[in-house]
């Protein structure tokens, strides 16, 4: 199973780059995670998903937030937020099972500089899925979680640690609450398969940082213990991020290969 984690910036911008990319690679990827689509569930382009196999499931959110999946392999137990109606005025959580594997998607809160009301609600949200994960699931499950994290693991993931250090993304505070999520029994793939190299999935686009590489890893693919051995291979594809037209997002896709 080919799966892949990719904040879009906006479903609808990114449609065309979406669709290009996806041909480019053969259409090999069986399960897509999107963040950030930027619109609500009737603004997403299910018919051109559906017309190369996949079967999508959406929650989206006018003008912000919004996760959805896209799996060619059928989805059940589907599950849209935390199920507590203020954390779920932005939509930023979903879960679907495929088979065995529970596959959640997140699109974590940017945050704010310390002692702001953003910091905060950055940090409070980290702490509110670790406890639905805990109420939900146990790290004995199969679980994929992906997404945009917004946080650097170390200063190997920052292009210029000491320069940006105090920046968002590279806090103490956040990646503290990062690193309590992952002891609770969850394994950060690429750093697992790498655990020397050097990749980014985010450029800033006011610097044209992607044609320096000077950029942050933010995006992740988790796993619990049961599943650590069955991913052979996770990379980075700048493909839809090195583009001029279609305008990409300010991400790129992190894909994994899973026995």
């Amino acid at each position: 199973m080919n799966i892949c984690t990719f904040n879009v910036n906006s479903i609808r911008a990114r449609r065309d780059l979406i669709l290009q990319w996806l041909d480019s690679r053969g259409q090999d990827l069986d399960v897509l995670l999107f963040q950030e689509l930027k619109g609500e569930e009737g603004h997403f382009p299910f018919a051109d998903f559906e017309a190369l196999g996949y079967e999508c499931a959406v929650y989206g959110q006018k003008t912000y937030n919004g996760v959805a999946v896209c799996s060619k392999i059928p989805m059940s137990d589907i599950r849209l937020g935390f199920g507590d109606a203020p954390w779920d005025e932005q939509k930023r959580l979903m879960a679907v099972r495929i088979g065995e594997l529970h596959i959640i998607n997140v699109y974590v809160p940017h945050g704010d500089i310390p002692e702001t009301e953003k910091f905060r609600y950055k940090q409070d949200w980290y702490q509110t899925f670790l406890q639905t994960l805990s109420t939900r699931y146990s790290s004995k499950d199969q679980i994929i979680i992906g997404g945009d994290f917004n946080v650097t693991r170390g200063d190997m993931d920052v292009y210029a640690a000491a320069d940006l250090a105090g920046a968002v993304g590279t806090l103490k505070e956040e990646r503290e609450v990062f690193e309590s999520l992952l002891q609770w029994g969850l394994t950060d793939v690429f750093r697992f398969l790498h655990p020397k190299d050097r990749t980014f999935t985010w450029w800033d686009y006011r610097t044209a940082g992607i044609w320096r590489d000077e950029g942050m890893r933010i995006d992740y693919l988790l796993c619990t213990f049961p599943l650590v051995k069955r991913f052979k291979h996770i990379a980075v594809d700048l493909w839809p991020r090195k583009r001029r037209f279609p305008t990409p997002s300010d991400h790129a896709p992190l894909w994994a290969i899973m026995d």
